[in-house]
């Protein structure tokens, strides 16, 4: 993790294979297709992100192999409990502000693997993810502040991303409410 505690992009992948695997065992290949699927339609494609290898998770004891050894012979792996634990400690991970597709990718595996959450770590992943909608308004809110007597489309462009801040936060807290 980032010093700030946020997730690595190579964690972003981690807990996009731990998180498919919480629901059931599964193939290596429809594993690493799961996760290429997810990943690039949410970032689009990147050799970058999709480099982290499964073989690794099974060495760090995170998978097992069911049946078979690796991907040679497309073994059945299964999430550990030492998997189980990273993956809440992943989810748990906090999120940053700033838009980014990393970003993006992050925020959409929480909400995918959220339900494996405790309720009070559901309700404070939300929390954490309005505060990061309430820093980025009040960035850009401060941003067209500075620059509303210039010429140009500056403005209309950052009002058009305020009121989606604005609609992307009321939900947000809507969510966070129907937690409890």
């Amino acid at each position: 993790m980032y010093a700030d505690n946020t997730l690595t992009p190579r964690e972003a992948i981690r807990l996009c294979a731990l998180g498919t695997l919480v629901s059931g065992p599964m193939r290596y290949s429809a594993l690493a297709n799961a996760i290429r699927h997810f990943v690039s339609h949410i970032t689009g494609p990147s050799l970058d992100i999709m480099g982290t290898s499964l073989e690794l998770l099974k060495y760090e004891g995170l998978v097992t192999a069911v049946d078979g050894v690796g991907m040679e012979d497309d073994a059945v792996l299964n999430i550990s409990d030492e998997g189980r634990k990273e993956l809440t400690n992943l989810l748990t991970a906090n999120v940053r502000t700033q838009a980014s597709e990393m970003n993006m990718l992050i925020i959409a595996l929480k909400f995918r693997f959220l339900h494996f959450l405790d309720e009070g770590d559901q309700r404070a992943q939300a929390d954490i993810l309005i505060e990061a909608q309430d820093t980025e308004l009040a960035r850009l809110d401060n941003l067209r502040q500075h620059h509303v007597d210039d010429g140009g489309f500056l403005v209309e462009w950052l009002d058009n991303n305020i009121q989606a801040l604005e609609t992307r936060l009321a939900w947000l807290k809507s969510f966070r409410a129907r937690l409890g």
